[in-house]
């Protein structure tokens, strides 16, 4: 998201969509996909705090996660939602459309939608097209395996949709370990497909781990290669994820590499997904906060609503779009989004000099390790979060849930202690 001065006329194309905020205003360009924060010249001064008013909270979300189904063919080992089953409880049609048309009077500018592997809902692509008529743009993460030449060529002839292709290596070895056998091969197949359909720069989603962090110039040839946008995202401790973020978590080197490389590379989108590592100098493109209730929330698959796409669990859940008032209601009134927009204390982190940096790392990552909320992030750039997990009991961080998993036939994998 960037600054913009609104003196005079402001030219909108078709294309943008203007939300009014009480420190300005948002616009968002449906080609570009790009987010600008608008101001006037008496309110540039406002600038610099501009990441404090967004911890009030906005009048809807920027950011909104929707996992449609739990519904999966795959069974990915780091899988924030432990996605395997659907659940019959899941949200009709008639539902999910009434959610897309709050989202259009909300001016919620576009949702990301996931899972599971949101492909094989059987109304997707119905859902999709409702999303775009309603002026609402459609950002999906798939795993590839359903993505035919076939549906690739409409997906470019569908205005407003991004398609992200989730891959956890630069080969099929180091991808396949995390995500299953023939993974792999199924995304890169997905990739010809769009690309030779003409759809335009997908994106290539890497949740980045102590096994792929080595290849981030790979997976940047990569996407340079299809014409492609890069994107990295944490790995949390969430759903599957709880069981395997010990073993798959960079090292505290291997972060330090990781920030180094995103510094030189702003055009990497990690979707402030690493904040915490502003905390070693140079602040990482973003609004470096946790945004939880605040800028963005998830919509799971029966319509509850959370606070992040990262705790799926009691403590953090809102309300449920099939509540009286729906969505809007939820996001407006909730008793949790309302608290988590009060100011805040640092808490443990208040000596700290990289506080203001790191705003104290990631909400989801400390819950599910059982670290306390104004505490360190367990991967604290500084060291203090390390220490803290040390005085943890074994099993006192909150359970992630049963979840949804199924068996699936995967690659024997290699050790992940390595």
């Amino acid at each position: 998201m960037t600054p913009s001065d609104t003196t005079g006329a402001l030219q909108l194309d078709p294309e943008v969509a203007l939300r009014r905020e009480p420190f300005g205003a948002l616009a968002y360009h449906y080609g570009t996909r790009r987010l600008t924060f608008l101001r006037s010249k008496k309110d540039a001064a406002l600038a610099p705090r501009l990441a404090e008013r967004m911890k009030g909270g906005l009048s809807a979300p920027i950011c909104l996660t929707w996992e449609i189904t739990y519904g999966c063919n795959l069974a990915c080992i780091h899988c924030l939602s432990s996605s395997g089953r659907r659940d019959p409880r899941e949200l009709s049609t008639d539902e999910a459309k009434a959610v897309i048309d709050e989202l259009h009077d909300l001016k919620v500018f576009y949702v990301n939608i996931g899972g599971g592997e949101p492909t094989i809902r059987p109304d997707f692509y119905e859902l999709v097209d409702y999303a775009v008529t309603r002026g609402v743009g459609v950002k999906f993460s798939t795993n590839g395996s359903t993505i035919t030449p076939e549906s690739a060529t409409r997906l470019a002839g569908t205005d407003y949709v991004d398609v992200q292709i989730s891959i956890d290596g630069a080969d099929e070895a180091t991808n396949d370990a995390v995500r299953g056998a023939g993974s792999y091969a199924a995304a890169r197949r997905a990739m010809d497909a769009l690309a030779g359909a003409g759809f335009g720069a997908f994106k290539i989603s890497v949740v980045i781990t102590r096994h792929n962090v080595s290849q981030l110039d790979e997976f940047e040839r990569l996407a340079d290669g299809y014409g492609a946008q890069l994107r990295l995202t944490r790995l949390r401790p969430s759903g599957r994820g709880a069981d395997s973020w010990a073993e798959l978590h960079p090292s505290a080197e291997q972060q330090v590499s990781l920030y180094q490389w995103l510094v030189q590379r702003p055009d990497v989108l990690t979707g402030d997904s690493f904040f915490h590592l502003s905390a070693l100098g140079e602040p990482l493109p973003g609004l470096n906060l946790c945004g939880a209730g605040r800028v963005v929330c998830l919509i799971d698959p029966v319509g509850d609503v959370y606070a992040c796409p990262f705790v799926l669990h009691p403590d953090f859940k809102a309300g449920s779009v099939r509540d009286t008032g729906g969505f809007a209601s939820v996001w407006r009134s909730s008793e949790l989004f309302t608290s988590l927009r009060e100011p805040a204390s640092a808490g443990a982190c208040a000596s700290c000099g990289s506080y203001d940096a790191c705003q104290g790392g990631c909400m989801a990552a400390k819950f599910f390790t059982g670290l306390p909320l104004d505490g360190p992030d367990p991967e604290c750039v500084k060291g203090h979060g390390s220490r803290l997990l040390d005085s943890v009991p074994a099993g006192a961080a909150p359970s992630p849930g049963p979840g949804h998993s199924v068996p699936v036939a995967l690659t024997r994998r290699r050790s992940l202690a390595r």
